[in-house]
């Protein structure tokens, strides 16, 4: 719920920050009895206002709807506010190693396209989701995740990706890399185009003054 739009690591600190400041850890029972100050420990994270009255709201569902504990249905744990299939098949599968889907992020969603995995294209994440599903053999689905998120982070990313730095790129095993290329070639001219431009209006401009100094001089 924390992890939305937040870096790893953040959330790892949100977690402890919360854990810190609730009377008892991290409990549903603790949760319950805070109060928006001491929830607001997760201030760090992405839209951190929003995922207090989430995290206020899931406690009171946990409560009122599943007898306290988490439930262990996909279904059950996205009517829960701020939890969507992603998180919710993840959690599955850390929680208690149940294999029921595959958690699909802005990461996949990008990566599996760009390898033209979908055809057509898919639009949205959950669409990339099912058509995964549909042809992905099912015990490879808990590690689509895994591999690709951070594979995005550092190599595939949203803009300039380092397909210099990518074997699916060198093996000639990802079509969008040349497109890629293409344009970062198509930069590189522009810029040394720019380039010789300004290069030759600096010559012009040094032609001019000498002229006019020379002409100072008679």
């Amino acid at each position: 719920m924390l992890s939305s739009q937040t870096k790893d690591a953040v959330t790892s600190d949100a977690v402890n920050n919360l854990r810190e400041q609730l009377e008892g850890g991290l409990t549903l029972e603790s949760v319950l009895a805070a109060t928006d100050k001491q929830i607001h420990a997760i201030a760090k994270v992405g839209f951190w206002r929003r995922k207090t009255e989430y995290l206020k709201k899931a406690a009171v569902m946990l409560r009122d709807n599943f007898e306290g504990d988490v439930p262990k249905d996909i279904d059950e744990l996205c009517s829960l506010p701020g939890v969507g299939p992603k998180m919710g098949f993840l959690a599955l599968q850390a929680a208690w190693n149940q294999n029921d889907g595959i958690g699909v992020d802005v990461h996949v969603h990008r990566i599996t396209n760009r390898l033209g995995w979908h055809q057509p294209p898919t639009k949205q994440p959950e669409q990339t989701r099912l058509n995964l599903e549909s042809w992905l053999p099912k015990e490879l689905h808990r590690d689509v995740n895994k591999l690709l998120v951070g594979f995005g982070q550092t190599i595939c990313l949203p803009v300039g990706p380092k397909c210099e730095d990518c074997k699916l790129s060198a093996e000639d095993l990802c079509p969008s890399a040349r497109k890629f290329e293409g344009k970062k070639n198509k930069r590189r001219k522009t810029t040394e185009l720019k380039r010789e431009e300004t290069e030759e209006e600096r010559g012009e401009q040094l032609a001019k003054l000498e002229i006019v100094l020379e002409g100072e001089r008679t």
